[in-house]
């Protein structure tokens, strides 16, 4: 290489100059750091140092320039600044602590404030102004015709022309840009008041006959719900409904008959939007007043009697039952029509239940037979909803079961006599888990364990233990023989069922099974005692009675202990089940058959129960002999 007047560059000579530099500006860094790290510790005020523990005088490591570098000719059309990437010198620099430097601070949002939150002050005025106008129509329909003011035919005509006006606004508002609010608003007023001037003229004036008025009545929330359906608007739906169930009865004069249908009427109306929709705002608006009102007048009924319809008793209350029906039955059907649709809408669910609430407290105006058939058919109808629709989600069968429970629980009190209400119990208890275990429903398990609690009580205040002790207090009903036969086939139909849908684990088997083997043992103590004394007398049957009940618990004992050898899963069951038997059996025949009983049955129960235990140890014995030939003995 050669400048430009003709001396030749040596390019060995230029690297190494420029490693040189390198290693110096390095250097340089380091001194640097150094004294950066002495400033650092001359502002620190220093610390006494300890006793024991002396620091360790800093080195200082000299520096050491780096050899030549090597570099191949190699010819170069320019000379650079050279850049060589070596490794770092052989000493080490300390470095000063560095400070992180701070995060910016980051820009919190504006918070809006909460009058320009989701149109809230538009909201609250429109919601505002419906409620005067409302209350401003109900004014025109009544209280200026007790004012004297204008005519009835103006008053009315005028509430249903505002009410169109109202309405007409409402959709023409709609469609302009931020309108939703406002036509919502408009819209709900007019259909209220248009609402209100039919119920004014069927109710208050008679112009119209209850028909036309009801056929009225539906065509203007009929077509509430088409504006609601086409504007997919759950607050208009609902609060259409709301506002006419409030402000209905100021015209009728209270909660009437007619005011019933008229809700009912709206219940009916709302179901249509719906179906295809998850509202459940609508639901509760379209089925709380309809049922509500109805609790009432049946509350009202209770209290003043047939002096609550001017019409007379009969066609009232045949009004009131079917108007129950109806709800019910809309209930139901609208709520499983939805929860098909949605399975998440608890909501549908509970008006399922809610629904169903005026057939239940129907009592107060019917008779007794016919509130047990009321209340039969209401039970029998969930029951065949949820047979006829097993793919209902677990919060509608709840709802659905818990009605159909109560319906025929009450119609078991009001329908059989106190005596014999332990046997209606408990035979509901029978089919239900019978049911449980044939379809694997816990739901009916759990309703058929309410049923047996309620029943076992009552067997035991007709079963005293006081009857099974004394021969004069033993009662010689035949309720008494039956009841205590459908408490022995509870006791075990409930363990089983409660294995079978895997409610017991191995931990609490033996102690549910000890359970039902003593609420089994005394039913058959009681029932037999109580048969012997029916057919033998006080005296005689007592004695022959208890008799017999120690040789059916020894029996029932070996023919568990058997059933467990073979059936080898079961065996610690059946053990812990036989064995438990086996000693209530002789307890019973020690301390109480020894003591009571006298003569032969004495003698009869001692070799009876002797010879069964000797039939079954030889039993239990031979299976383990069996097992040590390489049989399999018992676990």
């Amino acid at each position: 290489m050669t400048n430009p007047g003709g001396t030749q560059i040596d390019p060995q000579l230029v690297a190494r100059l420029s490693g040189e530099f390198a290693a110096l500006g390095q250097h340089l860094r380091g001194v640097s750091e150094d004294l950066t790290r002495l400033r650092v510790q001359l502002e620190v005020p220093a610390r006494p140092a300890s006793p024991t523990v002396a620091a360790p005088p800093q080195q200082h490591v000299p520096y050491v320039p780096m050899p030549p570098v090597p570099v191949p000719p190699v010819p170069m059309p320019t000379i650079h600044a050279a850049q060589p990437a070596f490794a770092q010198p052989a000493y080490q620099v300390g470095h000063a602590p560095q400070v992180p430097p701070r995060p910016a601070p980051v820009a919190q949002p504006r918070r809006e404030p909460w009058w320009q939150r989701d149109d809230l002050v538009s909201r609250v005025l429109a919601a505002a102004g419906a409620a005067v106008t409302l209350i401003g129509v109900v004014m025109l329909l009544v209280l200026a015709a007790q004012a004297g003011f204008f005519g009835p035919v103006a008053r009315v005509v005028s509430g249903a022309v505002l009410s169109a006006a109202l309405v007409t606004a409402g959709v023409r508002v709609y469609d302009r840009s931020g309108g939703r609010v406002g036509a919502i608003a408009l819209t709900v007023t007019g259909l209220a008041g248009g609402f209100l001037s039919a119920a004014a003229a069927t109710t208050y004036y008679g112009w119209l006959p209850p028909l036309l008025g009801l056929a009225l009545a539906a065509a203007i929330a009929a077509t509430g719900m088409l504006l609601a359906t086409r504007w997919e608007s759950q607050p208009l739906a609902a609060l259409v409904i709301t506002a006419i169930a409030i402000l209905a009865p100021v015209l009728t004069g209270g909660v009437t008959v007619t005011l019933l249908a008229f809700l009912v009427m709206l219940q009916i109306a709302g179901a249509y939007p719906q179906l295809g929709r998850d509202w459940p705002y609508l639901h509760v608006a379209r089925t709380l007043p309809a049922v509500v009102a109805m609790l009432v007048v049946l509350a009202d009924a209770a209290w003043s009697g047939i002096g609550l319809w001017p019409d007379g008793f009969r066609p009232a209350v045949a009004l009131l039952l079917a108007a129950a029906a109806t709800v019910a039955v809309v209930g139901a059907g609208s709520a499983v029509l939805v929860v098909r649709r949605n399975a998440d809408d608890v909501t549908s669910s509970a008006m399922l239940a809610t629904s169903s609430l005026p057939l239940l407290f129907t009592g107060t105006v019917l008779t007794r037979w016919v509130e047990v058939a009321v209340l039969v058919a209401t039970a029998v109808g969930l029951v065949t909803l949820l047979v006829a629709v097993p793919d209902l989600p677990r919060h509608t069968r709840v709802a659905a079961s818990a009605v159909a429970a109560l319906a025929a629980l009450q119609a078991s009190v009001v329908g059989t006599p106190g005596d014999t209400l332990p046997l209606t119990l408990l035979v509901l208890a029978l089919g239900l888990v019978a049911i449980s275990h044939r379809t694997g429903s816990r739901i009916a398990f759990t309703v058929a364990t309410g049923f047996g609690l309620l029943g076992g009580p009552m067997f035991l205040s007709i079963a005293s233990p006081e009857a099974l002790t004394d021969p004069d207090a033993t009662s010689t009903s035949l309720v008494v023989i039956v009841a205590g036969t459908l408490v022995a086939g509870a006791a075990v139909a409930f363990l089983l069922t409660a294995r079978t849908l895997g409610l017991l684990t191995a931990d609490n088997t033996a102690a549910a099974t000890i359970i039902a083997g003593v609420v089994a043992g005394y039913a058959v103590t009681a029932t037999v005692v109580t048969a012997g004394v029916a057919a033998l007398g006080p005296a005689t049957g007592f004695v022959a009675g208890h008799t017999v009940a120690t040789l059916l618990w020894m029996a029932l004992a070996t023919a568990v202990l058997r059933w467990g050898l073979t059936h080898p899963e079961h065996a610690r069951l059946a053990l812990a089940a036989g064995l438990t038997l086996t000693g209530a059996a002789l307890a019973k025949l020690f301390l109480f058959d020894l003591a009571t009983l006298d003569g032969g049955y004495r003698v009869l129960a001692f070799l009876g129960v002797g010879l069964l235990l000797l039939a079954v140890g030889t039993r239990y014995a031979r299976a383990f002999a069996s097992g040590g030939r390489g049989g399999s003995a018992p676990a």
